[in-house]
């Protein structure tokens, strides 16, 4: 079984008590399909959970077949630094299909958020040393694709359909 590399830290954005007694880490891509399959189930995983899984996301973009999914990493990381990393996140998902650049910039207002802020940072590729140190760690992390879930440290290898999760984070709190 493959450990998470890089330790849950204060760097990381964090949903939930991080002192909780299982954490949840999500490597993900806003562009990837399967990522956004996983987002309601995990958004299931927390409420029927609760104070006892912290859920934690970090960015890997798989940029050779998704073209958008830097770009979105960048503006959730933009978000994050005016403290709205999770508003972003879940905007992301839940407008998928609709993913380019005026999108990025449309729910950068809807969080009353700079939009001409954002199209510099990302120009300027602000954020994309945050994006990189996620996708590096999830690599030494044996993380190859979207998404890859690590409860409570360990690499979840089964399916990430919702009652598959419920039983493995189940075995994490025992």
């Amino acid at each position: 079984m493959t450990k998470l590399s890089v330790a849950v830290s204060a760097k990381d954005h964090i949903q939930g008590d991080p002192k909780a007694p299982v954490t949840l880490v999500e490597y993900g891509d806003y562009q990837c399909p399967s990522c956004g399959q996983a987002y309601p189930i995990v958004k299931r995983l927390q409420k029927h959970f609760s104070k006892r899984l912290s859920f934690v996301f970090r960015n890997f973009p798989l940029t050779q077949i998704h073209p958008y999914a830097r770009p979105a990493a960048e503006t959730a990381e933009y978000a994050g630094a005016h403290h709205k990393f999770w508003e972003m996140h879940d905007l992301l998902y839940e407008n998928q299909g609709r993913l380019d650049d005026d999108l990025l910039l449309e729910l950068s207002q809807q969080l009353n958020l700079d939009p001409e802020e954002l199209t510099g940072a990302l120009e300027s590729k602000q954020f994309e040393p945050r994006v990189k140190a996620d996708f590096s760690g999830g690599v030494r992390s044996g993380v190859n694709g979207t998404p890859t879930f690590f409860i409570h440290g360990q690499r979840h290898d089964g399916p990430y359909d919702y009652e598959s999760m419920v039983e493995a984070i189940n075995l994490a709190l025992e």
